[in-house]
Parts: C-alpha cells; sequence; structure tokens
C-alpha cells in the first residue's frame, strides 16, 4: 500500500484510532452528499477542477490548495467530472488531535472556525506546496509501511505536517485581517462621502466604527495617504467649487458644505485655491 494510489472509499468514518491519510486519483470521479464527520479532515487538491461548498461558503479551489475541515462543519465537493482528480486526504480523531496539542502546541488552532480571521482554503506558494505534498507522501508511505519504527515515524510526521498547517493558516489570517483593515477604511471613506456636508469629526468617526481615535487616524493616514480632517476639507472644498460654478452665492455655498461659518470657509477655500470664494466666482481662478 505504500505510495500506492488508492481506489477511493466511500466510507466516512475512521478506521484507525489515531489518524489516517489516502491518494486518490480518479478519471471519473464519484461525489458524495453534503456531509459531516466526527473528526478533522486536511484535503489537499493536486489535480482537477473542484470547489468546495462549506457551512454555506464556496470555494473554488486550485491545484496546491488545503481545505481544513472540522467536525461541525459541514461540506460537499463539487468535481469537473471532464478532468482528472486528484487529493491526498488526511483524517485526525477528535481525541488524538487533543492529545497531541496537550504536549504544548494547539495543532488544532488552524482548524477553529470562531476566528473572525478564519478561512477553510490555504494557497501555499510552490515551494510549500512542494514541501507539503512530500511531507503528505512520507507521511502515507510510513503509514502503510512495516519498516521498524514507522508508526512513531509517522507520528512524527504528522506533527510536522501540522505545524506547517498552522503557520500556513496564520499567515492566511494575518493576510485577512489586513483585508478587513482596507475594508474598514473604505467604509469610513464611504461614510464621510455620504456625510461631509454635516457636522463630522475624528471622535464621532471613532465612536461609529467602533476603533480609538489613534487607530482610525493612523490607518486612514497610510491607506488614504492625508489626515481625515484634511480629507473632510478637501471634499468639502471641492462641492463647495462645484456650488460656486454653477451660480450658487459664497454665503450659501458654505452652508452647504459643512462649514460651520463663513470665515472659515473663505481661509479655507483661498487658503487651498489661492483666490477667495467671490474672485473665484468673478473668474479670477488659478489652476488646480
Amino acid at each position: 500500500m505504500a505510495g500506492k494510489i488508492q481506489q477511493f472509499d466511500y466510507r466516512q468514518s475512521m478506521k484507525n484510532k489515531q489518524f489516517e491519510v489516502f491518494h486518490y486519483r480518479e478519471r471519473r470521479p464519484g461525489s458524495l452528499e453534503v456531509h459531516h464527520h466526527d473528526f478533522f479532515e486536511v484535503y489537499f487538491l493536486l489535480s482537477g477542477e473542484v470547489s468546495f461548498r462549506v457551512e454555506g461558503r464556496t470555494y473554488t479551489l486550485l491545484p496546491g490548495d488545503i481545505l481544513l475541515i472540522n467536525p461541525q462543519e459541514l461540506h460537499q465537493a463539487l468535481i469537473d467530472r471532464d478532468t482528472i482528480y486528484e487529493r491526498m486526504v488526511l483524517w485526525i480523531d477528535r481525541g488524538y488531535l487533543a492529545e497531541l496539542s496537550a504536549r504544548g502546541m494547539d495543532l488544532g488552532a488552524c482548524f477553529d472556525d470562531r476566528l473572525p480571521t478564519h478561512t477553510n482554503r490555504l494557497h501555499p506558494g510552490k515551494t510549500q506546496r512542494a514541501e507539503m505534498q512530500s511531507l503528505l507522501e512520507k507521511l502515507a508511505s510510513e503509514f502503510y509501511g512495516e519498516d521498524w519504527g514507522n508508526n512513531q515515524y509517522a507520528e512524527g510526521l504528522l506533527i510536522q505536517f501540522l505545524v506547517e498547517v498552522n503557520r500556513l493558516a496564520l499567515a492566511e489570517q494575518k493576510k485577512q485581517s489586513k483585508e478587513e483593515e482596507t475594508d474598514f477604511v473604505d467604509r469610513v471613506l464611504s461614510y464621510i462621502a455620504s456625510h461631509y456636508t454635516e457636522e463630522i469629526n475624528l471622535e464621532q468617526l471613532a465612536g461609529i466604527f467602533y476603533v480609538s481615535k489613534y487607530h482610525l487616524s493612523h490607518e486612514f493616514s497610510k491607506r488614504v495617504g492625508t489626515g481625515i480632517y484634511r480629507y473632510i476639507m478637501f471634499r468639502r472644498l471641492m462641492h463647495a467649487r462645484e456650488l460656486l460654478e454653477n451660480g450658487v452665492p459664497p454665503g450659501e455655498v458654505y452652508q452647504q458644505c459643512g462649514f460651520g461659518d463663513y470665515a472659515n470657509f473663505y481661509r479655507s477655500f483661498k487658503s487651498f485655491y489661492g483666490v477667495s470664494p467671490r474672485e473665484y466666482t468673478q473668474g479670477e481662478r488659478e489652476e488646480v
């Protein structure tokens, strides 16, 4: 059995009380209905066109992608039957994984869907993919082998593989966290675009988005390239210029653009455009 591709087994229960590893390859694969099982699963796609449904999310997988599935997650593979479908699958007993984790590392952290940045899919790079595949193949060889010490060797390889998976998951979570940070700034920008004609300040925005003023100011400046106050001022001034060009008197423009009083509007407009609002309406405008 060592190193060989196996015939697909439709069973969804473990025979071994610790872990099992499989290597499947089919030209016209069968399919399973939506299901779940009482163990952890690591699925490593080698070839084929496959999407996976996991608890309402659909992941379109690429060769080399790794899918992590915990015992509580309903899932189903959607397979293109016209492609060669090859994958390696690792099943890990819940109690056994807890036993391994009790030695000092939470090897099940990568399966924890309670984390806000959790993702079922990992996308290792080319070098990582080769290393992960090699580890799984060695693990399968030792699992089915009969050499001296193969059980202990297989357990060591399993721990090594799970450490690598958790490192990949942690990197993916950091990536997701950065993407969420980007989304957070997008939401702030969207809010400002809808409310800049109203009274708005840093403290209000921090309260609306449940973040500290420092965090909001830092992330906004890093993403946009200018501070929040200056950005709001730009939006107000751009709107003011459009109103002036459309014939709205300066005395009305400042009220429609969110400036507290005409003096503040006058100073800001002249500082930015080089002329006063009234001079701007009279054609004495600089190129900006």
